[in-house]
């Protein structure tokens, strides 16, 4: 306790030595800047998902403490201002009610020693008694406040709790850490539940659908996407991009073959046993992107991305070009979840997937009986899906003409007409589209409506091609990593790493992808060699470039076979690794006596 006392008297201490830094001294007065009514109003909508969380599904679940009680719930976006603020203003100083209102900055250049500005400094959960406040104006009232970080750690806001001096500070201090850690589990299931698995896991078995139990949001392949602070804390580590067979020790067959909602216990080498629970998404999982790819390593792409997010948020259309296999969706992907919207759903559409017949009822949606074959409930369709997010619709120059002049009437009004429907629905989307063609040709030669080109082109925003980009070795030496498996060498041998830098990748990212998971396959746990590179990678090499090496022939029978072994199998590699070509190979393991293992093999 006295360690305790002793840490919060330094953290105030330092808060006050700011303040003097900072020109002001315990006369001044509170400094809660002037933000205009559109300033608020903006403020608002880029927050949103963040104020409407805390409103709709944090509050009410403590209601029962709230109802008699002298509290003030207070929420802050990441700079402090306020958002909005629940519960009994009967304690405020009149002369301090300016301060209690949406747009109101509370950081300690303006403020001095309190809760919210405190908690922003110091990244800290903080108490802030009365007289601890620096200004003597503030002095009026105790608060306790906790920093609110979203599944990539970053300061998104702060929630406080503030009452007269009459409540025990341990109390206030328990609720804020109680809500704001469901806050941040609640925005972070509100991102990815849909689509993914969860893992909630905690020392307890009774405990593990409260908010104090660790959580982990994963993909197909067992690697973790967001995970809480809880989990950091009972694991001792930071879990992101980590595997779940690397943090319990356990093979990822087995952690998915129990039962969603039924309890299981994992024991965990070297920490305590944890008790688990499945959670299965809410919608049907979807596959992981090619990369979680670093949008930010490229300056092209990271002026793209800051570019696409501003215009986002101002509702302008963005039309992103570039090759097949490119990151587009990557891209997209990225710019939702750094968008106001990211709590709000991201519904993309392959406009080349989607039978030309079929377009218009998927995309604006049909009343039940609208037409043969319809379903008998109708379907609201995928544009009404996107309400209040985001609508990606890919590979746009594949939409038939017919179903192109109903999108742009659609762009213009912002409603929607079902199918078999007289009544006109509005619909609040962001619009985001993407194409590997060059529209304007396809514009000229009469394939894409030019009016509807100019409608989604907004700003056209050219993802360069992998071939380009400047951060290649980050993106192999992550997509390495991503798909290697636990224990395998997590370092690419040089010359392996300089004939990937030296490729042209016609497929972009995508290709890159499927190569690496080729050679980690082929490697079987060991470093991955040239022999391990499939075919397909040499014949897109320029033939100035290294091809792999040409072994001496093998001695014996023993030592093809034990070359074959080594390559697991992988006729092709060694045919490619010796200089011959597979018919020759196969005669040389006929004559040799080989012939059974390659057919058991190839069987």
């Amino acid at each position: 306790m006295a360690a305790s006392t002793s840490a919060h008297a330094q953290l105030i201490q330092a808060s006050w030595q700011r303040c003097r830094a900072y020109g002001l001294d315990h006369q001044s007065q509170p400094q809660f800047g002037e933000a205009s009514a559109a300033q608020v109003s903006e403020l608002l909508e880029r927050e949103h998902s963040l104020l409407g969380t805390t409103r709709d599904e944090v509050l009410p679940q403590y209601a029962h403490l709230l109802g008699n009680s002298s509290y003030l719930i207070m929420l802050s976006d990441h700079q402090g201002q306020l958002l909005d603020a629940w519960g009994t203003r009967r304690f405020i100083d009149p002369r301090q009610r300016h301060g209690f209102v949406a747009g109101a900055c509370w950081r300690e250049q303006g403020v001095g020693t309190n809760a919210i500005g405190t908690a922003l400094a110091t990244g800290e959960a903080v108490h802030v008694s009365q007289d601890e406040h620096f200004l003597k104006l503030n002095r009026f009232m105790a608060s306790a406040a906790a920093p609110l970080f979203d599944a990539e750690r970053q300061l998104i806001g702060v929630l406080d709790v503030s009452s007269d001096s009459y409540l025990p500070a341990a109390q206030t201090q328990g609720l804020v850490r109680m809500m704001s850690q469901s806050l941040e589990n609640r925005l972070i299931l509100a991102r990815f539940a849909g689509d993914y698995r969860q893992l909630s896991f905690n020392t307890g078995a009774n405990n593990l659908d409260s908010q104090w139990a660790g959580l982990l949001v994963f993909d197909d392949q067992g690697r973790v996407l967001a995970a809480n602070r809880r989990a950091d804390s009972l694991l001792g580590q930071n879990p992101l991009q980590l595997n779940l067979e690397q943090l319990f020790r356990t093979p990822l067959v087995q952690l998915l073959g129990h039962s969603a909602e039924q309890p299981f216990a994992v024991q965990v080498t070297g920490r305590n046993r944890f008790h688990c629970l499945l959670h299965a998404p809410t919608q049907a999982p979807r596959a992981t992107p090619v990369s979680h790819a670093q949008t930010t390593c490229d300056p092209r792409i990271d002026k793209a991305l800051h570019q696409a997010g501003l215009l986002l948020e101002k509702d302008i259309p963005l039309l992103i070009e570039g090759e097949t296999g490119a990151g587009k969706e990557v891209f997209v992907n990225a710019l939702h979840r750094a968008s106001s919207r990211a709590g709000q759903p991201l519904i993309a559409v392959n406009c080349a997937a989607i039978p030309a017949e079929l377009v218009e009822s998927e995309l604006f949606g049909y009343e039940k009986g609208a037409f043969t074959g319809a379903h008998h409930k109708g379907n609201i369709g995928l544009i009404r899906k996107a309400d209040r997010g985001i609508l990606f619709l890919d590979e746009i120059g594949d939409m038939p003409l017919p179903t192109q002049a109903r999108l742009l009437r659609f762009l213009q009004t912002r409603n929607i007409q079902p199918l078999g429907s007289g009544e006109p629905i509005p619909v609040d989307i962001r619009v985001v589209s993407a194409t590997n063609q060059n529209l304007a040709d396809q514009v000229r030669l009469g394939h894409f409506r030019q009016d509807l080109y100019y409608r989604i082109a907004g700003l056209s925003l050219m993802l360069p091609p992998l071939r380009e980009r400047s951060d290649r070795l980050a993106l192999i030496e992550q997509l390495h990593q991503q798909h290697r498996e636990p224990g395998a060498p997590t370092q690419l041998p040089g010359k392996v790493l300089e004939l990937l830098l030296q490729h042209p990748w016609p497929g972009n990212l995508r290709q890159l992808a499927s190569v690496l998971q080729v050679a980690l396959a082929l490697a079987g746990g060991r470093p991955i060699a040239v022999e391990h590179l499939p075919d397909s990678f040499f014949a897109d090499l320029p033939a100035s470039r290294p091809q792999p090496p040409v072994l001496p022939p093998p001695a014996s029978a023993d030592d093809l076979g034990q070359r074959l072994q080594g390559l697991n199998g992988n006729i092709s590699a060694l045919a490619r690794a010796l200089g011959i070509s597979r018919t020759t190979l196969y005669k040389r393991l006929h004559a040799q006596g080989q012939a059974g293992t390659v057919d058991e093999r190839l069987g």
